[in-house]
């Protein structure tokens, strides 16, 4: 009865690669960016417990990635300085070479 435990293992590992190669389901881990555009270590199986025990985390997690790739807008020409220069004009001190002072 252990060989058919070893094959069931096996064969839900083939149906899982599968179903992942054929776009039926998603498992990379979209936490990690690499140069491939993938994860390497393949942590996005065990993510799919925060989706179904705790649906907040996950959630969140979802609304923070993707305020994370959301641009900032840029500032149009009557916002004003928005109080990032302070009360007076900015001045940049350079030394001899050009540098700026510290």
């Amino acid at each position: 009865m252990g060989w058919w435990v070893l094959v069931g293992v096996i064969g839900v590992g083939v149906l899982l690669w599968l179903a992942h190669r054929l776009g039926w389901i998603d498992l990379s881990d979209k936490s990690r960016s690499s140069s491939k555009g993938g994860s390497s270590r393949g942590g996005g199986a065990l993510l799919i417990g925060d989706e179904v025990f705790a649906p907040a985390k996950y959630e969140a997690q979802l609304e923070l990635d993707e305020r994370s790739r959301l641009p900032v807008p840029a500032p149009a020409a009557g916002d004003g300085d928005e109080g990032i220069f302070g009360d007076g004009p900015v001045r940049i001190r350079l030394d001899a070479d050009g540098n700026p002072l510290r």
